[in-house]
């Protein structure tokens, strides 16, 4: 910070009351009011620098004591103060702070280079020039200083050129920076770092009031010669400094606080570039849970939605955690919002579903969107295992933001499987009806073995949930069963057959390693002429249920024509009535489940029955696949 001395005399100035006056011999001739401060001071040091003094000390006449109200002087007391000592030549310190109402005031009273050489304008404006622009830190307190004489700093040119200034060492390469800055990010220390960070003029930058950070910004964006990720960088240092904390309780502000922070998020959010990358999800979703608190203009929030969505994906847990503020919701998590930005995600990729050109364009961008919903379903049962554990959350909240999700955003309900286990700990007191309605988006066929073991002994599960489980255990147990007996099947069917004794001593007698063909194999051993068939166990077996190879050993021929099979194959005795086996009545799956779903409701069965009870029935079933197999 530079600095410029001016006068060598010392301070000779006092305070009576609410008058300030010049300890001097000479009597005060010179009465100036100053809102309720009185100058007690003397014309022959002031009027000649003074042209305002001048006219009004003129238009007063000859009278000996004249009396001037300067209540609208720019800067105020302070201001005057500083013209007036220099008038009378004593020190007076010039900084970055002081002097935008030094000048103002200067510029008020006149005291131009025209009424006398070496005046307070020219002197002022040549520290601002050589000293204040030249500097980084000196600017931009000089330009934060305006905001108290905006009307004046306009038309006088100060925010002007404070402005080009400070754009101008933003745009300056980070290798040729050399004034000093701040910078206080996080495991940053200049020892450490040689180089000049990118994003340097970020922090000093956000001191000032919005309007001119405005300012500052589009002029920057302007030049296109800033990537948009160090535009963005500064929006989030500003809002970090000026924005309030969401996550403790609410302070007792008035409007006036909420309006201005109001127009600060309205300010960042237009300003965001265009480019998706400009600026992480996780500010994004700050800034709309600092807007939803707001109560910002649907203008910005509904935009602050949509640059949410599009980047979901890319969202953590912690970014989506926010208290509630509401008074009438009890619960302390804001899930209403989080319900917002998935619904507003879901509406945008629908709408773009690409019409790839292509086969292959069109696979990869289907691709594409399956794995981003995987990634936006793995986030919200995330999320909603860490609200499962609020106190005051309703179960309806819970499973609206869990059934917003399409089938296709889970690969597994294995997390969404852990945050009903959470909630249903946390809320012992949960009705039946409830933990029905809550288990209801849970599909128990998309558990891994390791949940379904837990969910089989997980005693706060509703009983109908633990049944399906059982019974999609047990289905995955005959289907697996099932695909081993195929496997053995085959491998039996494409055994050789084996050769008769005939057939094996005429091969190695007479040393041709040949194959029997199908003609010798059907040929009864000793006779050639088809009155019988050799029975090859196994094989023929397997060709009484393939009839479409014309085995015609397998069926008769009547004397009318039409097929008869053997009387094994019969399902008619001929006394009309089926066999015992097939009159006996098979009780489906869902039959068992809808009796071991009664007794346990009903209290006439227990967890362990029922499973007994599954047990049976998958024997009985895998019985009857045996003996179709047979």
């Amino acid at each position: 910070m530079k600095f410029m001395k001016i006068g060598t005399k010392p301070d000779t100035f006092c305070t009576e009351e609410a008058t300030r006056t010049v300890i001097s011999d000479v009597p005060s001739d010179l009465l100036i009011q100053i809102n309720n401060i009185s100058y007690l001071l003397h014309k022959f040091p002031l009027v000649p620098k003074c042209g305002l003094l001048q006219r009004l000390c003129s238009d007063s006449g000859d009278s000996e004591k004249v009396s001037i109200e300067l209540h609208d002087i720019p800067g105020g007391e302070d201001a005057f103060e500083l013209c007036a000592k220099f008038c009378y030549g004593i020190t007076i310190n010039l900084s970055a702070y002081n002097f935008v109402p030094a000048f103002c005031a200067a510029k008020f009273l006149r005291m131009t280079e025209s009424l006398e050489k070496g005046n307070f304008v020219p002197k002022l404006e040549a520290f601002f020039n050589s000293c204040i622009l030249e500097g980084w830190k000196d600017s931009i307190t000089t330009l934060e200083t305006t905001v108290k004489l905006p009307e004046w700093s306009e038309n006088l040119g100060i925010i002007r050129k404070c402005i080009d200034s400070i754009v101008e060492k933003i745009l300056t390469p980070p290798a040729k920076v050399s004034w000093s800055y701040t910078y206080t990010r996080p495991g940053y220390t200049k020892k450490q770092h040689h180089s000049v960070p990118k994003d340097w003029w970020t922090e000093d930058i956000s001191d000032l009031d919005v309007d001119l950070f405005r300012c500052i910004i589009t002029a920057v964006a302007s030049t296109y010669m800033l990537p948009p990720q160090l535009i963005g960088e500064a929006l989030h240092v500003y809002a970090c400094r000026w924005l309030p904390d969401t996550t403790r309780p609410p302070p007792q502000t008035d409007e006036q606080f909420m309006e201005k922070n109001r127009r600060i998020v309205d300010t960042i959010v237009s300003m965001i570039p265009g480019d998706k990358r400009a600026v992480c999800v996780g500010f994004l979703l700050r800034l709309l849970i600092v807007a939803n608190y707001l109560g910002v203009s649907p203008v910005t929030k509904t935009e602050l939605l949509r640059r949410s969505s599009l980047q979901l994906q890319e969202a953590t847990v912690n970014d989506l955690i926010s208290p509630s503020h509401s008074p009438t919701d009890p619960e302390f998590y804001d899930i209403d919002l989080v319900v917002t930005v998935l619904q507003s995600f879901l509406v945008l990729w629908r709408r773009q579903s690409p019409a790839a050109a292509s086969a292959s364009e069109l696979n990869g961008s289907r691709a594409q969107f399956l794995g981003t919903m995987r990634k936006v379903g793995k986030l919200i049962d995330s999320y909603l295992q860490v609200v499962a554990m609020d106190a005051n959350m309703p179960v309806s909240k819970l499973v609206s933001l869990a059934e917003a999700l399409p089938d296709i955003a889970r690969e597994d309900h294995d997390d969404i499987y852990k945050a009903i286990n959470i909630y249903l700990k946390e809320h012992g007191d949960l009705s039946k009806a409830d933990k029905k309605r809550l288990c209801r988006i849970l599909d128990c066929q998309k558990l891994s073995p390791e949940v379904r073991a837990h969910a089989v002994k997980n005693e706060r599960l509703p009983l109908r949930t633990v049944v399906q489980v059982l019974f999609f255990e047990q289905d995955r147990d005959r289907a697996s069963n099932s695909k081993v007996a195929e496997t053995h099947d085959h491998h039996h069917k494409h055994k050789l057959l084996p050769l008769m004794p005939s057939q094996s001593q005429e091969l190695f007698s007479t040393g041709k390693q040949t194959v029997p063909t199908s003609r010798e194999l059907d040929i009864h051993h000793g006779h050639g002429h088809g009155h019988g068939k050799l029975k090859l166990g196994a094989a023929d077996h397997h060709d009484k249920f393939t009839s479409s190879r014309g085995d015609h050993s397998t069926r008769r021929t009547n004397v009318a024509g039409k097929k008869d099979y053997p009387l094994h194959l019969q399902t008619k005795r001929s006394d009309g009535k089926f066999p015992v086996g097939t009159e006996r009545k098979v009780v489906s799956s869902t039959e068992i489940q809808e009796q071991v779903e009664h007794q346990l409701e009903t209290g006439s069965g227990s967890k362990l029955d029922a499973k007994k009870m599954i047990q049976r029935g998958s024997r009985s079933d895998h019985g009857r696949d045996k003996g179709k197999d047979r």
